[in-house]
């Protein structure tokens, strides 16, 4: 399919451009949202209220009314009977249209639904034409296509017929694979789906379970592993630092640790280890549930990295997170003999000037924000690059961070982690250029968190819980609601609770910690929490990755039904984490609509990560999860990971096999899908 521009005028190329429609090959694969069937007329007698129809009518009468709005009715009848054709918005040309239709007798091709109304059955607004002489049927269902203002379906469909009568349609599968698998020909799948005929089954295309879109699917998804095993193989082609295999320091830091690893962290470890040995950059996605360990990971592959004589730097995306991890990782390191820098937005002007110099000299662990790719950053040496909660940040964003490893040197390894567990399709699709692991089990000791589902009327009961708590020695978290359309009214919710709370729990210290406040009083906060010299912590969703407060037992949150799957999990994650049997609390708020009541309920049955993301991926499809990677990457327009799960693995197969024995075919497919959208992948 050859790279053709589109011929129009500039207004229609710039929206059509919009549309993602660059190319005549874009247009002959921007396929229908949906079909009308245009290819039957029905007697008005015949035609029920239960979708829309086509009638061929004649007009009886025309008038303009005014009461109780102005509107333009028009009364139509064929052999079976009379309607009401009723118009709100109109001009005075349709007025005459329809009178000159009534004077000369000419019929009315007339498509749309009919609803009861005032004067009888009725259809407001249809979709309507005069009929030349002769004028047959059209053979095929009348495609709708997704569009935008200033588009029309009449401007689509001529585009596209254009299109179609150019393109290169050729098939790129092999026949017999093909005939195997019961997928039609690309031309012939694709034709059908722009102009099925009348016996195609229109629920099958409807649902996209025909063939035809079974086979659009498969090549979509086939050009997506494409493009990412090309990126995955490309960087193998790239030199980086060979970090010799875990030594001495590796070791002291396993020693040191007060518990032992778990079967699946001594896994993970071993593939990393042998990740950095490799002369090719590692590009490793370590993801586990809430608590599996994932940071004590990470500090062993920087001591491997640290031991070579190498820097590693550790990103997360908030100040409270990071500063976590500097915290922890301090305390790992530091009595080994490491440097650790701290680098963090917050800084004033002199400390970061010093800790500037450290990273550009002497610091051989470095934690810190997004200050860490700040133009005036240079690392000395830096080898390892690990990216906390890596679906926080945009593709340009770990770029630079690459980018930091100096002028002409090498690029840097790269392990990215992620708490928000990936189901096994999409990471099977959306992250097929990476290696994955997975901590799948939870250190020894870890007691479950019992979640409690509570209406808003009761609580006064999980005040007075709360109270119980504290006065057995343990601490909590209230967290406000989350409330998108304002952080200035997220803000002064966590203020009015922080006020009620103080009021209701006299006696009792609270704390406050949200987005607005500094740094350092954010800091200072959190770290009496962590001391225990304050009892209950009312907080915006800050708190929701990388707090670690064994003490804490009991979570409660606030309009639980605002919150999604992935963050309810997160914020119940920082209970738990103590000896003491800890319970989450959900406060939502009547009436619930099906969604919320969806979401809670998985919640509240389920404590295993993956599960909820598959539950979650059935909700609300692919966007969250992939989160940033946006950027890098067009989502699936036309597979559904959930209901296409079954396509995955052949197109894998096939994008290997294609990359392998026909370089020319997989780079056609390519041109045919994505034209010059591959780039983007390469992040």
């Amino acid at each position: 399919m050859a790279v053709d521009a589109i011929e129009a005028p500039p207004a229609l190329k710039a929206r059509l451009n919009k549309l993602g429609l660059k190319r005549g090959s874009d247009l002959v694969l921007h396929l229908p949202l949906r079909y009308e069937d245009e290819t039957r007329v029905t007697a008005i007698a015949a035609a029920g209220n239960d979708g829309p129809v086509q009638l061929e009518v004649v007009v009886r009468e025309v008038s303009v009314q005014f009461r109780p709005r102005r509107q333009l009715l028009a009364r139509v009848a064929d052999d079976s009977g009379e309607m009401t054709l009723r118009f709100l918005n109109f001009y005075g040309s349709q007025t005459r249209q329809f009178e000159r239709a009534r004077e000369e007798r000419q019929k009315l091709r007339v498509f749309g639904e009919i609803r009861p109304g005032f004067l009888g059955d009725e259809m407001v607004h249809p979709r309507y034409r005069l009929l030349r002489e002769g004028e047959s049927l059209p053979e095929s269902l009348t495609p709708v296509y997704p569009t935008t203002a200033g588009v029309s379906q009449a401007v689509l469909r001529k585009h596209i017929a254009a299109a179609l009568a150019k393109a290169d349609l050729s098939e790129l599968l092999e026949e017999a694979w093909r005939r195997e698998r019961g997928f039609p020909p690309f031309d012939g799948a694709v034709r059908l789906l722009h102009a099925p005929p009348p016996g195609v089954p229109e629920s099958a295309l409807q649902s996209r379970e025909h063939p035809a879109w079974r086979r659009i699917k498969f090549d979509e998804l086939l050009a997506q592993q494409l493009s990412l095993r090309r990126a995955y193989l490309s960087r193998r082609q790239r030199g980086a630092p060979r970090i010799a295999p875990a030594g001495a320091l590796f070791r002291r830091l396993r020693e040191s640790l007060p518990f032992a690893l778990t079967a699946a962290q001594r896994r993970v470890a071993a593939e990393i280890v042998d990740d950095l040995a490799q002369p090719y950059p590692m590009q490793r996605l370590l993801q586990g549930d809430v608590g599996s360990g994932k940071t004590i990971v990470a500090a062993l592959a920087a001591c491997q990295a640290i031991e070579a004589g190498y820097q590693a730097a550790f990103m997360a995306p908030t100040e409270i997170l990071a500063e976590q991890h500097y915290l922890k990782l301090c305390a790992w390191l530091q009595p080994l003999g490491v440097e650790v820098a701290w680098l963090s937005g917050s800084q004033k002007r002199a400390a970061k000037r010093a800790a500037q110099q450290q990273v550009a000299n002497s610091a051989q662990l470095v934690v810190g924000t997004h200050a860490l790719i700040q133009e005036r950053v240079d690392f000395a040496r830096l080898g390892l690059i690990i990216v906390d909660e890596q679906h926080r940040f945009g593709v340009a964003q770990r770029l630079e961070l690459r980018r930091k490893g100096g002028k002409g040197a090498e690029p840097p390894h790269q392990l990215m982690m992620s708490a928000t567990p990936i189901p096994r399709t999409l990471a099977m699709s959306y992250y097929a250029d990476l290696d994955v692991s997975v901590l799948d089990e939870l250190p020894p000791g870890r007691l479950p968190v019992r979640t409690r589902l509570v209406s808003d009327a009761r609580r006064d009961e999980v005040i007075e819980r709360i109270r119980g708590a504290v006065d057995a020695g343990r601490q909590a978290y209230w967290v406000c609601p989350l409330i998108e359309e304002s952080e200035k009214l997220q803000l002064q919710t966590a203020l009015d609770t922080h006020a009620l709370l103080s009021r209701e729990l006299a006696g009792l210290r609270v704390g406050l910690v949200h987005g607005r406040l500094k740094a350092e009083e954010k800091a200072a906060t959190m770290a009496s929490f962590v001391a225990g010299e304050i009892d209950v912590l009312v907080a915006t969703t800050v708190v929701e990755v990388g707090v670690d407060v064994p003490n804490a037992s009991l979570m409660v949150i606030e309009h639980a039904e605002r919150f999604g799957l992935a963050q309810l999990h997160q914020l119940r994650g920082r209970v738990g984490r103590g000896r003491e049997t800890s319970v989450c609390v959900l406060l939502y708020q009547q009436p619930l609509s099906m969604t919320a009541r969806e979401r809670l309920k998985i919640i509240f049955e389920n404590s295993d990560g993956f599960e909820i993301a598959r539950q979650d991926l059935r909700l609300r499809g692919p966007g969250e999860f992939v989160g940033s990677r946006q950027s890098g990457l067009p989502l699936l327009r036309y597979a559904d990971l959930e209901a296409d799960a079954d396509l995955i693995e052949p197109a894998r197969e096939m994008a290997e096999r294609l990359l392998r024995e026909a370089p020319g075919r997989a780079a056609r497919h390519l041109a045919r899908w994505m034209g010059s959208r591959e780039e983007l992948l390469k992040a």
